[in-house]
């Protein structure tokens, strides 16, 4: 019998440079916040599986114990994804985020694993992958179903 803790990831946070900006951007991609008592201090989205929060760079730096300066222009090693059931969906929401002021950084395009994806940055360049990956399936719930 192991002592180990159950492994989960819960909450992603973003260290974003205008938290009004930020807060509106993600508001008009349909993310529901929560906790609104925090105003412009952090703020909470509900995802499906996970929570999605945004905390000021210079502050979120400041408590992982790292310089805020300076800020990545070049990739950062991380991609977040919204997974998709189909090609279109993946194009609608490619077109929805672009509306809403994402930043296009990769068009959606057929994958070398037989999937369909493209990216977008938003307004902190933070990179957003919209994918449809074979054997993949977005829930009802928002939850994402993978194969063994």
């Amino acid at each position: 019998m192991s002592n180990a803790p159950t492994a989960r990831f819960t909450v992603l946070t973003l260290g974003v440079g205008d938290m009004r900006a930020s807060i509106a951007f993600y508001e008009s991609l349909g993310f529901t916040r929560k906790m609104r008592v925090t105003g412009e201090e952090v703020a909470f989205f509900e995802t499906g599986g996970t929570v999605l929060g945004l905390f000021p760079w210079h502050l979120l730096a400041a408590d992982a114990g790292l310089p805020d300066q300076p800020r990545p222009s070049a990739f950062r090693g991380v991609a977040i994804a919204w997974n998709c059931n189909d090609d279109a969906e993946v194009d609608r929401v490619m077109a929805f985020a672009l509306s809403k002021g994402a930043t296009l950084l990769k068009p959606a395009q057929p994958t070398s694993y037989g999937g369909y994806c493209g990216y977008f940055g938003d307004p902190d360049g933070h990179a957003w992958e919209v994918v449809r990956a074979p054997g993949f399936e977005v829930l009802e719930n928002g939850r994402v179903s993978i194969p063994d």
